[in-house]
Parts: structure tokens; sequence; C-alpha cells
């Protein structure tokens, strides 16, 4: 299995940014490639800009931790667990670490180069949002 791991400092509030990533139903708007997705109790299907669909279930959803994990279920993956974590270092400072783990170790490859950029999108929102508050 491979893992990839990807970390993001951003000057804002950890809420502002589990906001944004601990709603199971907004991942189109930061995560890219994906245009839409469907949400129906613990199964999220991403509906993605190339036409398919990609079904996830969703195994954590901690607004006390503000973890959210879910796993790729798709016959494309024979194992994959994707993890989010929103960590306070202080009232104003929020780390963001988004973790990929999959057997074949390729799509580890995919699905991490997309959390890369994830992270930008989040980090942007966030911002915006601060500036607001």
């Amino acid at each position: 299995m491979a893992t990839v791991r990807y970390e993001r400092r951003v000057p804002v509030a950890p809420d502002v940014i589990w906001g944004i990533v601990g709603d199971a139903a907004s991942i189109h708007r930061w995560f890219p490639g994906v245009r839409d997705c469907t949400v129906v109790g613990d199964v999220r299907t991403l509906h993605m800009a190339n036409g398919m669909d990609m079904p996830e279930k969703i195994l954590t959803v901690d607004p006390i931790l503000r973890r959210f994990q879910y796993t790729i279920t798709s016959p494309l993956y024979r194992m994959h667990l994707g993890t989010i974590d929103v960590i306070e270092l202080g009232p104003q400072d929020s780390l963001i670490v988004y973790s990929t783990v999959s057997d074949p170790d390729v799509l580890a490859l995919v699905v991490g180069g997309g959390t890369y950029f994830a992270l930008d999108e989040i980090e942007r929102q966030a911002l915006a949002k601060a500036a607001q508050e």
C-alpha cells in the first residue's frame, strides 16, 4: 500500500476550516475534478468531471477531533482510506493534514495529486470566510 500526505498551515480558526471539510456534500466545491456529489446515509458518490461516478463510504465525521475519513469503494481500488484532520495550533492558526492510503499504489498518487490542489482551494475558501467575519 502507498501513502501520500500533504499538510498546510493556514492562519484561520480551525472551526472555519472544519466548516468547509466537515460537510460531506461540499467536496465538489474544493476537490479538483469533482463536478457534483450525492450523499445518502454514509454513502457519498462523487460525480467526476470526466463522467465517472466514484462511490465512497463515509467512515468518520468527528467535529470534536475535526476528522473526516472515507474509503473509496470503487472496484478500481482494493483498499483506500482518505483522512482529513484539522488541527488547532492557536485560535487563528490551523494545520490541515490530508492523507491517502491506497492499494494499488499508483492510485494513491492519483488521489494524492488531487489532495494537494484541494488544500489550495480549502485555504482560499477559509481565508475568504475569515475575512468576512
